[in-house]
């Protein structure tokens, strides 16, 4: 099982994350915004998380953190 979180203060909505998911399950929100108006990406889908780690690497703010329980 993998526990997948997203700080969505921090989040600036770039898509990065989304673009490197190799499984295709991240997305960025389109109900949530966080303070700086950006919509902070989600995963849609984290039983299908390999726990890769392409979405932490590639995020420039390090606001992913993945961890496996």
């Amino acid at each position: 099982m993998v526990k997948f979180t997203v700080n969505e203060e921090l989040c600036k909505g770039c898509g990065l994350c989304v673009r490197a998911c190799p499984k295709q399950i991240l997305r960025l929100s389109k109900t949530k915004f966080n303070a700086k108006g950006y919509h902070p990406s989600e995963i849609t889908d984290v039983e299908a998380c390999i726990a890769c780690g392409s979405c932490f690497r590639t995020c420039p703010d390090s606001v992913i953190r993945i961890e496996k329980e």
